[in-house]
C-alpha cells in the first residue's frame, strides 16, 4: 500500500474526528505503524488507513528501537525523568525505559528527538483520544502496513455452547453494522433489534497477547527440575530457578548415574535425564498468553527447521462475523536483528526474510502444537487479540505491568 507522506491539515483532522468514537466504543481495534525511514505515522483499522501524521523519531546516538509494543500508559501532561523534567503533552508510554509518544513543538519531519516519537500537537491531542492502554504501537525501520491473512494455524474463537440465540449476544464488525434495525433469530417469532442496542459478543472478555518464541534457559531449567521430581529427586517446586535444591539434585542424579556431579544444566546432562525419565527431548518453542499486562498461561511447542530464524512477525486479530463467530487476521512482518551470540546459542545459520513472498504465513508453518493447546487459546480469544511470533525471547522490556514486548532493533543511545 502505498501512503502520502503527508496530509493537509483540515483531511487530517477530519479523519480523526470520525474516527474517535470507533475507539472510544471498542468496537473496532485500532493499530499503530511508525515509519522511521518516512518518519510518519499511521493509524489502522485492519488494513484501512485512519489517519496519518509526520513524526520525529530519535536522533543519531538515541534511536528509536524498533519492534512490537503496547501503550502502557497515559498521562494528558507528563515531563521527562530523564532529561530535565522536559515536557511531554500527550504521553502515552511504551516502555518503561523511557520511550513514549508524544506531543511537541518540534516535529521536524527528521529524527530529532533523544528516543522517543514527536507529535504535533494537534495530532497527539487527537490521537490521544482514540487510544487506551494495550492499544499495538509497532515502530519500524523501514515503511509497512497491515496486510489481511489467512492460515490454517491462526486461531479463532472456539464454538460455544448450543443455546437459544434469544440468549446470545451479537458483536458484528464495524463494517457489517447497517443503518436502521437488525433482525435477530428468536425462539419465539423474529423480532427487531436497533442496532445501537447491539452488544459485543464473547461476553465481554479482554483480548490477549499471545506470543510464539524460542525457549531459553528458564524454560529449559523448568523442564529439568519437573523431570528430576519425576524420578524422586526433590528439584523443588519448578520455577526455572536453580537454586539449591535444583542442583543438589541435579547431583544426587549424576551420582547415581556414574557421572561427575557438576550439578549444572548441560546438553549431556539434560539427553541422559530425559532418557532415564523415558521423556521425549524438551521442546525448542513456547506459547505464552498474558492478558491485560498479567500472565495466563505457557505451554511448550515445537519450532521445525530451528537453523532457520523465525524472524518478527506480528498478527492482530478482528472483525468478527455475527453469523459465524469467525474473524479476520491482519499481519505485519518486521525487519530483525539477531545478536551473533543468540544466533549461536539457538543454532541459527539462516536469517529470516521479512521481504519474502509470503513471509508471515510460511513461518506458521513450521510451528506445531497439541490439540488441547490450540483449544486452550480458542477458549480465550477474544476480539482484539494479538499474535508474535520471533526468536527474541522474553526481552528486558517485557515484564511486569507489560504485554509482550519484541524489539527488533535496540537504540544504540
Amino acid at each position: 500500500m502505498v501512503l502520502r507522506s503527508t496530509l493537509g491539515l483540515g483531511l487530517l483532522l477530519l479523519a480523526l474526528a470520525s474516527t474517535t468514537a470507533v475507539a472510544a466504543d471498542g468496537t473496532s481495534p485500532l493499530q499503530i505503524v511508525v515509519s522511521k525511514d518516512k518518519q510518519s505515522l499511521v493509524v489502522y483499522d485492519g488494513d484501512t488507513v485512519v489517519a496519518t501524521s509526520k513524526v520525529s523519531s530519535g536522533k543519531r546516538g538515541h534511536e528509536t528501537p524498533t519492534g512490537i509494543f503496547s501503550i502502557l500508559e497515559k498521562r494528558r501532561y507528563h515531563e521527562s525523568n530523564i532529561y530535565s523534567n522536559a515536557p511531554m503533552p500527550f504521553m502515552q508510554r511504551l516502555t518503561w525505559s523511557g520511550i513514549a509518544l508524544h506531543a511537541s513543538n518540534s516535529v521536524p519531519s527528521y529524527p530529532a528527538s533523544h528516543g522517543c516519537v514527536r507529535l504535533p500537537n494537534a495530532f497527539a491531542k487527537s490521537l490521544y483520544k482514540m487510544t487506551e492502554r494495550g492499544l499495538h504501537v509497532v515502530i519500524s525501520d523501514r515503511q509497512i502496513a497491515p496486510q489481511p491473512v489467512s492460515h490454517s494455524f491462526l486461531f479463532q474463537p472456539s464454538e460455544p455452547e448450543p443455546q437459544l440465540l434469544s440468549d446470545a449476544t451479537l458483536r458484528p464488525a464495524m463494517s457489517q453494522i447497517p443503518s436502521g434495525n437488525v433482525e435477530v433469530a428468536m425462539s419465539e417469532p423474529a423480532v427487531t433489534t436497533p442496532t445501537a442496542s447491539v452488544a459485543r459478543a464473547e461476553d465481554d472478555r479482554e483480548p490477549i497477547r499471545i506470543l510464539i518464541t524460542r525457549r531459553g534457559a528458564r524454560e529449559l531449567n523448568l523442564d529439568v527440575q519437573a523431570a528430576l521430581n519425576g524420578l524422586g529427586y526433590d528439584a523443588g517446586v519448578p520455577d526455572g530457578a536453580l537454586g539449591s535444591r535444583s542442583i543438589a539434585a541435579i547431583r544426587a542424579f549424576e551420582l547415581a548415574e556414574g557421572r561427575e556431579p557438576k550439578g549444572r544444566v548441560t546438553p549431556e546432562l539434560v539427553d541422559a535425564l530425559f532418557k532415564k525419565a523415558n521423556l521425549p527431548p524438551p521442546a525448542n518453542g513456547q506459547l505464552l498468553v498474558r492478558r491485560e499486562f498479567t500472565p495466563l498461561f505457557e505451554a511448550p511447542v515445537t519450532i521445525t527447521e530451528p537453523e532457520i530464524a523465525l524472524g518478527a512477525h506480528f498478527y492482530q486479530f478482528q472483525d468478527v462475523d455475527a453469523t459465524t463467530g469467525k474473524g479476520n487476521w491482519f499481519s505485519l512482518s518486521l525487519d530483525n536483528v539477531i545478536p551473533k551470540s543468540m544466533k549461536t546459542r539457538l543454532g541459527i545459520t539462516l536469517d529470516d526474510d521479512a521481504l519474502a513472498y509470503n513471509a508471515a504465513t510460511r513461518v506458521l508453518d513450521r510451528i506445531q502444537m497439541t490439540v488441547e493447546l490450540r483449544e486452550q487459546v480458542e477458549d480465550v480469544l477474544a476480539p482484539g487479540s494479538s499474535l508474535t511470533v520471533s526468536d527474541m525471547g522474553l526481552g528486558p522490556e517485557t515484564g511486569r505491568g507489560t504485554d509482550f514486548v519484541t524489539i527488533t532493533h535496540p537504540a544504540k543511545g
